[in-house]
């Protein structure tokens, strides 16, 4: 136990459902990354998938990818080091891998029923995720103040 303050005391303070959910995120992410990937090839083959937006589509899913691994980096260090630095960079990429998840979900050139399916259930893991990832940053944050 580490002594925090006037004689108050804490214990871990790292939370291990945030752990899980990392674990859950990264592990469905690349299922969705293969599948969202094998979608737009489908949509390239068979609908007239315009070059320039296919290409642009390609490249916001390589960023999500990016950004979902410094997601998951950010997180696992910022809950086992109880660091709130790596907690907030943790929710501020979250938000921009929701906003990509968005972008497949309403804002691409062709979007399938599949696209919908897959990218709701990530916003919904998203989702879930910031939420321990605030409760988690304010644990830290009234336990070092």
């Amino acid at each position: 136990m580490a002594i925090v303050g006037a004689g108050r005391s804490a214990g871990v303070l790292s939370s291990v459902p945030l752990q899980l959910l990392l674990r859950l995120t990264s592990v469905y992410f690349i299922v969705y990354f293969l599948f969202t990937l094998g979608l737009l090839i489908k949509k390239s083959l068979v609908l007239s998938y315009p070059a320039d937006y296919l290409a642009c589509d390609v490249a916001l899913l390589f960023l999500l990818a990016a950004l979902e691994v410094l997601h998951f980096l950010c997180g696992v260090k910022g809950n086992l080091t109880e660091s709130e630095s790596y907690i907030l960079a943790n929710i501020l990429v979250t938000a921009g891998t929701v906003l990509l998840t968005v972008y497949f979900l309403v804002w691409q050139t062709y979007v399938m029923r599949a696209d919908v399916i897959i990218s709701g259930i990530l916003l919904a893991v998203y989702g879930l995720d910031g939420v321990l990832a605030v409760s988690t940053l304010a644990r830290f944050a009234s336990a070092y103040s």
